[in-house]
């Protein structure tokens, strides 16, 4: 079964950046569209970017679109999300799962879910 490990989040100033790895075992990451989410305390888990197993369509929600780049190396069995002028709002625990794209912008994940990151940004 996949099994997928997030690593690289930490604390960050506000306009900083970060890069996000998430790494799978057991099985082999390029047969899968991968994707991004977030969770913050009280609220529900956003999506945030789905990648496509070749890397050629990338989908992201509309509040990290021109900060936020989704990227994949199949041959390390990694995907990537590079963060950039980051903001408070941004702080939430990172997980990716495997995603799909319904219509030309809803992200779905599904099981199973990384443990996650934290991602904390100050302001």
């Amino acid at each position: 079964q996949l099994q997928l490990v997030e690593s690289g989040g930490g604390l960050v100033q506000t306009g900083g950046s970060l890069r996000l790895s998430c790494a799978a075992s057991r099985s082999t990451l390029e047969y899968y569209a991968i994707g991004w989410f977030r969770q913050a305390p009280g609220k529900e888990r956003e999506a945030v970017a789905c990648i496509s197993t070749n890397s050629r369509t990338t989908t992201y929600a509309a509040s990290v679109k021109g900060r936020f780049t989704a990227s994949r190396d199949n041959a390390k069995n990694t995907v990537y999300l590079h963060m950039n002028s980051l903001n408070p709002d941004d702080t939430a625990v990172y997980q990716c799962a495997r995603c799909s794209i319904v219509g030309d912008t809803t992200i779905l994940g599904y099981t199973p879910w990384g443990q996650g990151t934290q991602v904390t940004v100050s302001s």
